[in-house]
């Protein structure tokens, strides 16, 4: 596909056009803030998170990190802890950042300013860097993101939910990975057919970088998409485990 997943990680690299690139998605910063409000204890998982991605960067070796969006986790203002984990990150950086604005990313922009980074942040609908197409996922991607050989998103946080033989269950992040269907986009954006992009690349969904983070069951009946595209966006779509265990079509895991 052009994307390959770290193993044992919710990463992927990419040998784009001109840059090697390293993406994740959801990393959520001052997800415990949140939690704390909800009555969760649970002390800052920040330099974890911070130690987490730099080693990644360290071990990959990328041009560019690309985060598929909810950088931050206030939907609203970036403030307090999260700002502080926010900048902190920037600083320790030392590869050029692209952002692709997500739900949670409300006031990223004005957090660029104050930093001494080299950062970018794509529009809602998301950017092209090469043959790579990169959008969160909240919102539906952009004519140019969607003729991109492949499209990663993030936002849907899957999971599935394994049990085994004597009903003990367990929860897996996984990556969903398939192709676009080209139908779930000309119907949406209501093109002439003869003026529609070329949309048959593949899309894979990431699993959240944060393992803090609530997902999506995926293979659990009743579940609905986060994603105003999924599932039907995604056609001929499989569940990988962080491992790299293939799982078969995510829907009869």
């Amino acid at each position: 596909m052009g994307v390959e997943p770290v193993p044992d990680v919710p990463a992927a690299v990419a040998e784009g056009d001109e840059e090697r690139l390293l993406l994740i998605a959801d990393f959520h910063a001052g997800i415990e803030s949140e939690l704390r409000r909800d009555g969760v204890e649970l002390a800052s998982q920040a330099e974890s998170r911070r130690e987490r991605l730099l080693g990644l960067v360290a071990e990959t070796d990328p041009d560019r990190l690309v985060v598929l969006g909810d950088l931050g986790h206030e939907i609203g203002q970036s403030k307090g802890v999260e700002r502080e984990e926010l900048t902190d990150l920037f600083a320790a950086l030392d590869v050029p950042v692209t952002v692709a604005k997500g739900n949670h990313d409300g006031d990223v922009e004005e957090l660029v300013p104050e930093v001494d980074a080299d950062v970018t942040i794509t529009p809602t609908d998301g950017a092209r860097i090469g043959n790579i197409g990169v959008v969160h996922g909240h919102t539906w991607p952009s004519e140019d993101v969607l003729s991109a050989d492949v499209v990663c998103v993030g936002h849907e946080h899957p999971v599935v939910r394994l049990e085994d033989e004597v009903g003990g269950r367990r929860v897996e992040r996984v990556w969903l990975r398939g192709e676009l269907d080209p139908i779930t986009f000309e119907a949406h954006y209501d093109w002439d057919l003869n003026e529609a992009p070329a949309i048959g690349g593949d899309l894979v969904v990431f699993p959240a970088f944060n393992d803090l983070s609530s997902g999506t069951w995926v293979n659990v009946e009743g579940q609905e998409f986060l994603s105003p595209f999924l599932p039907e966006g995604l056609t001929g779509g499989e569940a990988y485990m962080l491992d790299g265990t293939r799982l078969g079509p995510y829907d009869l895991v």
